[in-house]
Protein backbone atom coordinates (compact mmCIF):
# COMPACT_ATOMS: atom_id res chain seq x y z
CA UNK A 1 0.00 0.00 0.00
CA UNK A 2 2.87 2.36 0.82
CA UNK A 3 4.45 1.65 -2.59
CA UNK A 4 1.20 2.42 -4.39
CA UNK A 5 0.79 5.66 -2.45
CA UNK A 6 4.44 6.62 -3.17
CA UNK A 7 4.06 5.85 -6.86
CA UNK A 8 0.85 7.90 -7.07
CA UNK A 9 2.50 10.82 -5.27
CA UNK A 10 5.52 10.76 -7.61
CA UNK A 11 3.21 10.61 -10.63
CA UNK A 12 1.19 13.59 -9.43
CA UNK A 13 4.32 15.60 -8.70
CA UNK A 14 5.71 14.77 -12.14
CA UNK A 15 2.50 15.88 -13.81
CA UNK A 16 2.50 19.05 -11.72
CA UNK A 17 6.07 19.81 -12.74
CA UNK A 18 5.32 19.19 -16.41
CA UNK A 19 2.33 21.52 -16.25
CA UNK A 20 4.41 24.15 -14.48
CA UNK A 21 6.90 24.28 -17.32
CA UNK A 22 6.36 27.17 -19.69
CA UNK A 23 6.49 26.15 -23.31
CA UNK A 24 6.13 27.99 -26.59
CA UNK A 25 5.81 27.02 -30.22
CA UNK A 26 7.96 28.39 -33.03
CA UNK A 27 7.73 27.71 -36.76
CA UNK A 28 11.41 27.49 -37.62
CA UNK A 29 10.73 27.21 -41.34
CA UNK A 30 8.88 30.55 -41.26
CA UNK A 31 11.73 32.08 -39.25
CA UNK A 32 14.35 30.85 -41.73
CA UNK A 33 12.27 31.99 -44.73
CA UNK A 34 12.13 35.49 -43.20
CA UNK A 35 15.94 35.80 -43.48
CA UNK A 36 17.17 37.08 -46.85
CA UNK A 37 20.59 35.38 -46.43
CA UNK A 38 18.86 32.02 -45.98
CA UNK A 39 16.81 32.44 -49.15
CA UNK A 40 19.91 33.52 -51.06
CA UNK A 41 21.83 30.50 -49.74
CA UNK A 42 19.03 28.15 -50.82
CA UNK A 43 18.97 29.68 -54.30
CA UNK A 44 22.76 29.33 -54.55
CA UNK A 45 22.63 25.71 -53.41
CA UNK A 46 19.83 24.95 -55.85
CA UNK A 47 21.76 26.42 -58.79
CA UNK A 48 24.97 24.62 -57.85
CA UNK A 49 23.08 21.38 -57.38
CA UNK A 50 21.49 21.66 -60.83
CA UNK A 51 24.89 22.36 -62.40
CA UNK A 52 26.46 19.35 -60.71
CA UNK A 53 23.47 17.17 -61.59
CA UNK A 54 23.84 18.14 -65.25
CA UNK A 55 27.48 17.01 -65.14
CA UNK A 56 26.50 13.70 -63.49
CA UNK A 57 23.71 13.18 -66.02
CA UNK A 58 26.14 13.82 -68.89
CA UNK A 59 28.52 11.15 -67.55
CA UNK A 60 25.73 8.58 -67.28
CA UNK A 61 24.33 9.53 -70.71
CA UNK A 62 27.76 8.93 -72.22
CA UNK A 63 27.95 5.53 -70.52
CA UNK A 64 24.48 4.63 -71.80
CA UNK A 65 25.50 5.65 -75.32
CA UNK A 66 28.62 3.46 -75.12
CA UNK A 67 26.57 0.56 -73.77
CA UNK A 68 23.94 0.87 -76.53
CA UNK A 69 26.67 0.94 -79.18
CA UNK A 70 28.29 -2.08 -77.57
CA UNK A 71 25.05 -4.09 -77.49
CA UNK A 72 24.46 -3.36 -81.19
CA UNK A 73 27.98 -4.48 -82.12
CA UNK A 74 28.34 -7.27 -79.58
CA UNK A 75 27.54 -10.16 -81.95
CA UNK A 76 30.21 -9.02 -84.42
CA UNK A 77 33.00 -8.54 -81.86
CA UNK A 78 35.55 -11.17 -80.85
CA UNK A 79 35.40 -12.33 -77.22
CA UNK A 80 38.50 -10.34 -76.19
CA UNK A 81 37.01 -7.10 -77.57
CA UNK A 82 33.68 -7.80 -75.82
CA UNK A 83 35.47 -8.31 -72.51
CA UNK A 84 37.54 -5.15 -72.99
CA UNK A 85 34.48 -3.01 -73.78
CA UNK A 86 32.45 -4.49 -70.91
CA UNK A 87 35.28 -3.70 -68.51
CA UNK A 88 35.61 -0.20 -69.95
CA UNK A 89 31.86 0.45 -69.53
CA UNK A 90 31.88 -0.93 -65.98
CA UNK A 91 34.92 1.19 -65.09
CA UNK A 92 33.23 4.31 -66.47
CA UNK A 93 30.08 3.47 -64.53
CA UNK A 94 32.04 3.05 -61.29
CA UNK A 95 33.83 6.32 -61.98
CA UNK A 96 30.55 8.16 -62.61
CA UNK A 97 29.01 6.70 -59.45
CA UNK A 98 32.07 7.72 -57.42
CA UNK A 99 31.86 11.21 -58.90
CA UNK A 100 28.14 11.41 -58.07
CA UNK A 101 28.83 10.30 -54.50
CA UNK A 102 31.65 12.85 -54.17
CA UNK A 103 29.19 15.58 -55.10
CA UNK A 104 25.91 14.50 -53.50
CA UNK A 105 27.00 12.03 -50.80
CA UNK A 106 26.99 12.63 -47.07
CA UNK A 107 30.58 13.92 -47.23
CA UNK A 108 30.19 15.37 -50.71
CA UNK A 109 30.76 18.82 -52.10
CA UNK A 110 27.09 19.81 -51.83
CA UNK A 111 26.81 18.75 -48.18
CA UNK A 112 29.94 20.74 -47.32
CA UNK A 113 28.59 23.70 -49.26
CA UNK A 114 25.23 23.45 -47.45
CA UNK A 115 27.03 23.45 -44.11
CA UNK A 116 29.14 26.42 -45.18
CA UNK A 117 26.15 28.50 -46.27
CA UNK A 118 23.36 27.40 -43.91
CA UNK A 119 25.09 26.61 -40.61
CA UNK A 120 25.94 30.25 -39.70
CA UNK A 121 22.30 31.20 -40.28
CA UNK A 122 21.11 28.24 -38.19
CA UNK A 123 23.40 29.28 -35.35
CA UNK A 124 21.98 32.81 -35.49
CA UNK A 125 18.38 31.56 -35.44
CA UNK A 126 18.98 29.06 -32.63
CA UNK A 127 20.80 31.73 -30.60
CA UNK A 128 17.85 34.10 -31.05
CA UNK A 129 15.41 31.38 -29.94
CA UNK A 130 17.57 30.61 -26.92
CA UNK A 131 17.88 34.31 -26.04
CA UNK A 132 14.12 34.78 -26.33
CA UNK A 133 13.43 31.69 -24.22
CA UNK A 134 15.80 32.83 -21.47
CA UNK A 135 14.40 36.36 -21.43
CA UNK A 136 10.83 35.10 -21.17
CA UNK A 137 11.38 32.23 -18.73
CA UNK A 138 10.54 29.55 -21.28
CA UNK A 139 11.50 25.96 -20.44
CA UNK A 140 10.53 24.21 -23.68
CA UNK A 141 10.48 25.43 -27.28
CA UNK A 142 8.63 23.22 -29.75
CA UNK A 143 9.19 23.52 -33.49
CA UNK A 144 5.92 23.15 -35.36
CA UNK A 145 7.69 23.09 -38.74
CA UNK A 146 9.38 19.75 -38.13
CA UNK A 147 7.30 18.22 -35.33
CA UNK A 148 4.86 15.85 -36.99
CA UNK A 149 3.36 14.95 -33.62
CA UNK A 150 2.37 18.52 -32.69
CA UNK A 151 -1.36 18.21 -33.13
CA UNK A 152 -2.52 21.57 -31.80
CA UNK A 153 -1.16 24.81 -30.46
CA UNK A 154 -2.99 27.99 -29.60
CA UNK A 155 -2.08 31.25 -31.24
CA UNK A 156 -0.90 32.50 -27.85
CA UNK A 157 1.71 29.73 -27.71
CA UNK A 158 3.15 30.58 -31.15
CA UNK A 159 6.04 33.01 -30.74
CA UNK A 160 7.39 32.83 -34.29
CA UNK A 161 6.93 36.54 -34.98
CA UNK A 162 8.82 37.50 -31.81
CA UNK A 163 11.80 35.40 -32.94
CA UNK A 164 11.66 37.02 -36.39
CA UNK A 165 11.63 40.43 -34.69
CA UNK A 166 14.77 39.57 -32.69
CA UNK A 167 16.55 38.49 -35.86
CA UNK A 168 15.46 41.64 -37.70
CA UNK A 169 17.25 43.91 -35.21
Amino acid sequence: MKRLFLAATIALLSIGYAVAQKSIVVDSEKVFRSIADYNTALATLDKESKDYQAAVDAKFANIEKLYNTYTQQKAQLPQSERTRREQEILALERSATTYQESIFGTDGVMMKRRIELIQPIQRRVFAAIEEYAKQNGVDIVLDKASNASLLYNSAAADHTQQIIAILSK
